[in-house]
Formats: structure tokens, C-alpha cells, sequence
């Protein structure tokens, strides 16, 4: 009976639902794939539709809300176990849009949050909200990783914790700055304000165009990266070559040097990329080819190490040689008078000896202006100069330059002293251009008749043989091999007297107190009677010293090995220059300074204690007998260093151009030239004339030469031969 009942009610559900074509119980697979499928769908849904996020989040507080409407099940009234034991989950959507889900208890966030009770009266409800529990809890244990609510309740978003932690930081820094600003020093406000002030108006506010390195503007063509690996290549090539001939590799070795001609041909003497051939980068790609196969045929490791090597080191000796030729040539070219210069010379002395009648009432002038200052040469209230030079263009920059920045030109003298060969040529010069009102007393040094051998001790070593081969035996560069010795001074200008005249003031002014001796290669740019009121303390000397840390002290010129020189000086004394000193001629005659240097010069006489100059003689000479003068009075280096701050030339009342490369030479720093060039006489027919053409003035040397020189010719043939020549 039961049996029927079922099977009826089977054929009754079967009629009323017809058999669907998949059975879905006999396709578990299917209905989980199925499943899935929907899954995925409902949570795209979830995520991408505003209103279906909004459903779902309603859905999962539903529970919360429901036990809210309870008054027992209130946090606020009801058992305090329910609320330690009630569990949360929080919801929140991060960057890209996901819903993150994660639980807490209330005991885990009851610090940092209140419970809401619905049923008190919303001014009965505590006052701490989230963001102030947060803070507390933050800065208690340093937490980076609590969940927290908005400031409202906890239910509803939640706030990243770094960014609150940094807000709190920056609240709490706030309130340090406030109060600092409560506390400031008005003197420090008003500092503060200035500050702002000058920032403001130093603010530059141009809009720099934008750098972009594939615009043509920013294509480099000074570039020399092309040029160096051609040049690598050659070596490497050369390298192979020399294996290949080892090797009998015959064809390999004409290939190699055929591209290496090709390579140096098309380098020539560039520098930069911008100056090889056009087809020197087709060049570079063949010659790698041919060296990649190269180095597959030839290529042993230690052969090609032990030619490196030798390359290496013949590459060293060369640049020693080089340099050691460099610093020859050099020397070689400072020493050398340009043939500008040499013309002047000429031009000058021809004229002083063969003069026309315009020339002749300048003579005349000349020796009744000279018979007026006479008095002027030897009167102690006037400002006087020491000049000792045998460059005629170097000494009129100097007089022109003190001169035209002198307060008072008519109270200044110089006193210049040059030799036999160039006295005609000084003194021809300032009889055509004497300068302003100042008075130019010139002289030679062949007049100073008690300057001698048997009383000056330099003079008779510079007439000694052993020292004159020294000076010339450095002629050639293949007789630079001593490397010890240094070649600056082997230059024969320290053979002139001229060079030590400076140590013998008195001597050469017997009736002055003070004069200010001046080299030939510095400009005066300032007024400099200043400096004859300076006190100097009872110093004989007073000079700018050019000590710098451990440059220019004493034991970089004096040879401290030797025992006169360890026992009766300081190896860190401060140096300083000859170029502008003022000397007190009183003191120096009380002290015999002049005998204190022959005593020094008589000891140094093999040079075992300084080599030659005269810088470590007057260090010696001087020594704590020397006041420093303020560096701005003399400023060095334009000679030499290239790096000499502008502003400091500027201000300077004196630039020396002491070193190699002089004002007058084609090595001069050409930014430095012009501080000399603007004293230069350029309307002067000579200067223009030698200057503008610098031919023809070998034969004038020779006819000047037999002019003043040769015996052969009475003094009127040779007249004759000058005036032949010039007409």
C-alpha cells in the first residue's frame, strides 16, 4: 500500500516536472564550475556597482545593529562580559578597489573607541573620540598597525594608520613650533625677517627651458669618444701585428698595418670627434672586424700581457722624456727675448745714436730738465723707487702705471738702473716719453765703480768657469739626463748683476732713508705713497709674506739637510716675496744687511745650501728682520697660476707677474694680459712698427753690432753704414 502510494506520487511529480535534458546530480563538476561562476560574478558585482557595496556592507552590520536595539545587550548598560566577548568585523575598500574584511573584539579596540548608547542622551555620552585614543595609543607603544574608525564611531571607515601617524606627528611638531615662535627673541624675529627679506629678493623666478637630451641643441660635438677608439684600436693592432710577424701570419700582418695607416690618416691631428674624417667611424668598424679575427688566429694570453707591458712602460719613458723637453722648452722661451721686444731695442738705440734734428732738441730738453731734478734724486721728503731692469717696454709699464694712479706724480722719482747693452735704449725711451710731471733718473750699471770682484763676492762667482758651465751646459735638451737638478734655475738671468743689486741699496742711494724697490714684471694699480708711512716696527723690510699652510716656507728654498742652515733657522718660517718692498735704508746701514748677505753668499758658493736666485738669499738676508705687509698691497701668481681670483686682482695695489709666462711673451695668460697691456705705449711708432712687422731686424742687429762693436770701421763708416741702411 505504501509501496503504491510512492511510486504514485513519482509519476505524479514526473508529470508535473518534464525531465530536463542535463541531469545536474549526475554532473557534480558542472555544478561546481557553475557555482564558481557565479561567485565570480556576484563579487565583480560587489566591487564595481556602488549600490550592491553599499547592500552587502548593510547586510554583514545587520547582526550588529539588531543587537544595538537591545537596552540589555548595550555596551553601555548591559553585561560587561557580552561586550568583551562581542566580536566585530570591519569592512573597508582599499586603492584598487577590493573589500577587505577582518574581525576584532571589542576588548582589542575599547582604548581607541566608545560605544554608542542608543538609550542615553547623546550630551551623556563620553566626550574622548577615536582620533584622540588613537594619538594616545600611538605615541604609548609606537603602533603602526591599528585599526581604527572615523571620528564618529568605529563602524563606519577606516583611517590608514601611517597617515594618522603622521598626522599626529606633524600636529604635535606644530605645536613645538608654535611654542618657539611664543619664546623667540624679537632680535632673532627681526634676523629671521631680514633673512626672508633678502631670500625674496635674491629669489631668481626665470622659467628654465626644459633638458632634454635627444633635442639637437644638446647634441655634444665636442665629443672625443669616436677618436679613442681608433686610437685603442691602432694599439691593439699594432700589438697583433707584432704577433702576426712572430708568427709568419703574413697576410694577417699587411691587413693589420694596411688599417692602421687608414686609421692614423683619417685621425690626423684631431682632438675631437667633430675634427677626424667623415668615414674615420667605417674605419673603426673595419678595423674591428679585422681585429676580432685577429684575435681569433693570434691571441695567447701571456704574449699579449708581456707585449702590454713593454708598450706600457716604453709609453712612460717617452712622456718622462716629454715632460723633461716641455719644461726645456719653457725655460728656453721665458729666457728669450721676443723679437718685438728685441727691435724696440734696436730701434731705440739706433736712435740715440744716429738722432735728427727732432731728436736732438729732446736731448737738449731732456738734459735741462734733468739738470732741474737733479736736487729731486737725492730729497728724502719725495717718494722714491728702485728699478733694476734691462726691459725697456717692462720698466715704462711700471713708471707709466705708478704714475697715472699716483695722487701726487710730481713727488714721485725712479731711480732705474740697467746695464751697458740696453742703457742707450732706457734712456732713449724716457727722453721720448718722459712721464708726467714724475721725474726718471736713468743709469748704468758699469758707472757703480765700487762694484767689483775683490768687494762683491756674487760677482766674483758669477765670473767663476764652474758656474757658467753650469748656467749653459743646459743648452740642449739631450743634456737634461741629471733629473735632480731643476732647470729654472739654470736661466741666465740670475748670471746679471742686475739680479743682485737689490742687495746693495745703500750702496746705490748713499743719501736716502726709505725707497720702494719695484721688479720689472708687476703693474701698480692703486696709489702707494701709503706705504711710506707704514711703521715698520725697526724692520729693514717690509714685504707681503706668501706662506699658505705648507707652501713657500722656508725649508721649500733652503737646504735644511745642511747644518748651517737646521741650526740657525726655521724650516716653518713664512716666506715672502721680492717684487714690491719697502726698505728702511737707516736700519739696513744700522744692521749691515749688505754684509749678512756676503757673509751667506761666501758659504754658499758650491750651492749646497739653496740653489741660485735671489728669494733664498734675502730669506736669509731678512730673516726676523722682515714686517708683513697686508696681502692686498701685492698680490702674485699672474706669471704662473692660472687660478688667481679675479676680485683679489682687482683690489690688489700691486700684480706681479713673477713665473715664466710674462706679460710680455707670447706664454702670457692671456686673461691676465690685459692688466699690462692697457700701460703699454701703442701710438709710439717703434712699438707699432715692431709689433706690426717682425722681419728685418736680424741684419739691423748685425749693422748695430758693427755700429757699436767693430774695430774695423771708424766711428763716421759706421754711421755711414746705419744711414745707408735706414734710408
Amino acid at each position: 500500500m505504501a509501496s503504491s502510494s510512492t511510486a504514485a506520487s513519482s509519476s505524479a511529480a514526473a508529470a508535473a516536472y518534464p525531465r530536463t535534458p542535463f541531469n545536474l546530480q549526475r554532473r557534480p563538476g558542472l555544478l561546481a564550475l557553475l557555482f564558481i561562476f557565479l561567485c565570480f560574478i556576484s563579487f565583480q558585482v560587489v566591487i564595481h556597482v556602488p549600490a550592491a557595496r553599499s547592500a552587502v556592507s548593510q547586510w554583514l552590520f545587520s547582526g550588529h545593529q539588531s543587537q544595538r536595539e537591545r537596552p540589555d545587550s548595550c555596551p553601555g548598560c548591559g553585561n560587561s562580559q557580552d561586550v568583551d566577548n562581542a566580536d566585530r568585523t570591519i569592512a573597508y575598500t582599499n586603492q584598487h578597489g577590493q573589500i577587505k574584511l577582518f574581525k576584532v573584539t571589542a576588548r582589542e579596540f575599547a582604548s581607541s573607541s566608545i560605544w554608542e548608547n542608543r538609550w542615553l542622551p547623546r550630551y551623556s555620552q563620553p566626550v574622548a573620540t577615536n582620533q584622540e585614543a588613537a594619538e594616545d595609543l600611538l605615541l604609548a607603544n609606537g603602533s603602526e598597525a591599528i585599526n581604527i574608525s572615523s571620528q564618529e564611531t568605529l563602524a563606519t571607515k577606516s583611517i590608514d594608520p601611517i597617515k594618522l601617524k603622521r598626522q599626529v606627528f606633524r600636529r604635535r611638531r606644530k605645536e613645538h613650533r608654535v611654542q618657539d615662535l611664543l619664546q623667540m627673541d624679537k632680535k632673532v624675529e627681526l634676523e629671521m625677517q631680514n633673512a626672508a627679506t633678502n631670500s625674496s629678493r635674491n629669489f631668481d623666478n626665470k622659467v628654465r627651458g626644459s633638458y632634454n637630451i635627444w633635442k639637437q641643441e644638446f647634441h655634444h660635438t665636442n665629443t672625443d669618444s669616436t677618436l679613442r677608439l681608433m686610437k685603442d684600436q691602432i694599439i691593439m693592432a699594432k700589438l697583433y701585428a707584432t704577433m702576426a710577424l712572430s708568427q709568419k701570419e703574413r697576410n694577417m700582418y699587411a691587413l693589420l698595418m694596411k688599417c692602421i695607416k687608414e686609421s692614423q690618416t683619417a685621425i690626423g691631428d684631431a682632438l675631437m670627434d667633430s675634427e677626424i674624417d667623415s668615414s674615420a667611424l667605417e674605419r673603426a668598424k673595419a678595423m674591428g672586424r679585422v681585429l676580432s679575427s685577429a684575435r681569433d688566429v693570434l691571441y695567447i694570453s701571456n704574449e699579449v700581457s708581456r707585449k702590454l707591458r713593454v708598450m706600457l712602460q716604453s709609453t712612460e719613458l717617452n712622456i718622462d722624456a716629454v715632460k723633461k723637453q716641455n719644461s726645456f722648452l719653457v725655460q728656453h722661451a721665458a729666457k728669450t727675448v721676443p723679437m718685438p721686444l728685441h727691435c724696440l731695442h734696436m730701434q731705440l738705440t739706433t736712435d740715440y745714436y744716429f738722432h735728427d734734428g727732432v731728436t736732438k732738441e729732446q736731448f737738449h730738453d731732456a738734459a735741462l730738465k734733468e739738470e732741474e731734478n737733479k736736487a729731486k734724486l737725492e730729497d728724502r721728503s719725495l717718494y722714491h723707487y728702485a728699478i733694476f731692469s734691462d726691459n725697456v717696454l717692462a720698466a715704462s709699464v711700471v713708471v707709466k702705471s705708478t704714475v697715472t694712479n699716483a695722487n701726487e706724480p710730481e713727488k714721485h722719482v725712479f731711480h732705474i738702473v740697467t746695464d751697458r747693452l740696453n742703457f742707450a735704449a732706457m734712456k732713449m725711451w724716457f727722453i721720448t716719453h718722459p712721464p708726467q710731471l714724475a721725474t726718471v733718473h736713468v743709469e748704468n750699471i758699469d758707472n757703480f765703480k765700487w762694484l767689483n770682484s775683490s768687494y762683491c763676492s756674487v760677482l766674483r762667482q758669477l765670473e767663476s768657469a764652474r758656474l757658467k758651465e753650469y748656467y749653459f751646459k743646459a743648452h740642449d735638451p739631450s743634456s737634461l739626463s741629471d733629473g735632480n737638478e731643476n732647470l729654472k734655475y739654470r736661466n741666465p738671468k740670475y748670471l746679471s748683476m742686475l739680479n743682485h743689486l737689490r742687495f746693495y741699496m745703500p750702496e746705490i742711494h748713499p743719501k736716502l732713508d726709505k725707497i720702494l724697490f719695484l721688479d720689472d714684471d708687476i703693474v701698480v694699480q692703486k696709489d702707494l705713497t701709503p706705504l711710506w708711512v707704514i711703521d715698520l716696527k725697526g724692520m729693514v723690510n717690509g714685504a707681503v709674506e706668501t706662506c699658505k699652510e705648507s707652501f713657500h716656507r722656508f725649508d721649500t728654498y733652503l737646504n735644511f739637510s745642511h747644518p748651517k742652515i737646521s741650526e740657525n733657522f726655521d724650516p716653518r718660517a713664512c716666506g715672502w716675496a721680492f717684487g714690491m718692498n719697502m726698505f728702511d735704508l737707516k736700519e739696513w746701514r744700522k744692521r749691515n744687511i749688505t754684509g749678512i748677505y756676503h757673509y751667506w753668499q761666501d758659504l754658499n758658493e758650491d750651492r749646497k745650501l739653496w740653489k741660485l736666485g735671489t728669494l733664498p738669499p734675502g730669506l736669509i738676508t731678512f730673516y726676523n728682520l722682515t714686517y708683513p705687509l697686508n696681502r692686498t698691497w701685492h698680490v702674485l701668481g699672474l706669471g704662473y697660476d692660472p687660478a688667481v681670483d679675479i676680485a683679489e686682482i682687482e683690489n690688489a695695489a700691486v700684480v706681479h707677474y713673477n713665473g715664466n709666462y710674462k706679460p710680455w711673451l707670447d706664454l702670457a695668460i692671456s686673461k691676465y694680459r690685459t692688466y699690462w697691456s692697457k700701460y703699454v705705449d701703442l701710438d709710439n711708432s717703434h712699438v707699432q712698427q715692431c709689433y706690426a712687422s717682425k722681419q728685418r731686424y736680424v741684419y739691423l742687429h748685425l749693422v748695430l753690432f758693427l755700429f757699436l762693436e767693430h774695430k774695423l770701421f771708424t766711428r763716421y763708416e759706421r754711421l755711414d753704414i746705419v744711414g745707408a741702411y735706414l734710408t
